[in-house]
């Protein structure tokens, strides 16, 4: 060893093979950013060729609106959006969140207890095999116009990705780590929180991000079958009436709500689990915060 250091040395100090102790240069930030700069780049130039399409082709508004006429359908009608947004976000965040607080402790139910899974868990699937725009009539009848149905249909939608990853996640931790846990004098609750936890957070993120955005989908599910508020609603009134530049304005707004809702998990998943995202970005091999 020290010969090799000695030798190294020298190398440094002949100039033959310099030898750098300073870290390699990270990429990542500046990757990221121009991802975004070419990201931007392309949505611009969609916009830019649907306004020539329009344009050039004359086509009628109630066929294909220009991205001009959208936008000012968006200005035009920003109240009335602004508070259909309003509702069709509180439906979301209702049925999502319901969902999250449900499935988790379910999945480490049917993890934990051999029973539990073989009865309850054939039902859950056959359950998610039924199509919830069939199950949204019926909520209409049971529960009215109001919101919950469009709640239950947004849990609905959302429960199963996060009971199924989270119960992935549960049964991916590794076994020599609950055993050295256990010859440390640690029991369940110390396998649980410093092993089982640990190594099911990163599946369990991935299936709320699933979920996120089909939480919009089941919030606007809802409203199709029965409402009189909300963007689906709104979706429903513009078709009727052929206000096609209203439809597309209630579209964008439909698209930018799941993109930021998508983004706030990823950053809570950031925070939460830093150590699993630089695994990802980084390429370092971890398998979770230390014991």
């Amino acid at each position: 060893m020290t010969n090799t250091a000695t030798a190294a040395t020298q190398l440094a100090d002949d100039g033959d093979s310099p030898v750098t102790t300073s870290p390699p240069r990270r990429r990542g930030a500046w990757s990221k950013n121009y991802r975004w700069v070419i990201t931007a780049a392309v949505g611009l130039f969609v916009l830019l060729v649907w306004q020539l399409v329009a344009v050039l082709f004359d086509l009628p508004t109630y066929i294909l609106p220009t991205p001009v006429d959208a936008a000012e359908s968006l200005w035009t009608n920003r109240d009335e959006l602004w508070t259909a947004t309003l509702v069709t976000t509180g439906e979301v965040l209702a049925g999502f969140s319901i969902a999250v607080l449900v499935s988790i402790p379910v999945a480490m139910l049917l993890v934990s207890f051999r029973w539990f899974e073989t009865i309850v868990y054939p039902f859950i699937v056959l359950l998610q095999t039924v199509p919830k725009i069939a199950l949204a009539p019926l909520f209409v009848v049971w529960f009215g116009f109001g919101i919950l149905p469009k709640v239950l249909v947004t849990f609905l939608i959302c429960f199963f990705p996060i009971l199924l990853d989270t119960m992935t996640g549960l049964r991916s931790s590794n076994p020599d780590m609950a055993s050295l846990v256990r010859s440390m004098g640690g029991g369940t609750w110390s396998i649980f929180r410093k092993v089982r936890l640990p190594a099911a957070l990163p599946h369990v993120f991935a299936g709320v991000k699933v979920a996120i955005t089909l939480a919009v989908v089941g919030a606007v599910v809802g409203e199709f079958v029965g409402a009189t508020q909300g963007l689906g609603y709104l979706l429903l009134r513009a078709n009727a009436n052929l206000d096609t530049p209203l439809l597309f304005a209630a579209i964008a707004i439909l698209t930018v709500l799941g993109l930021v809702l998508y983004y706030a998990v990823s950053l809570v998943e950031r925070l939460v689990i830093p150590w699993h995202v630089s695994q990802r970005s980084e390429g370092t091999v971890t398998t979770g915060p230390a014991v």
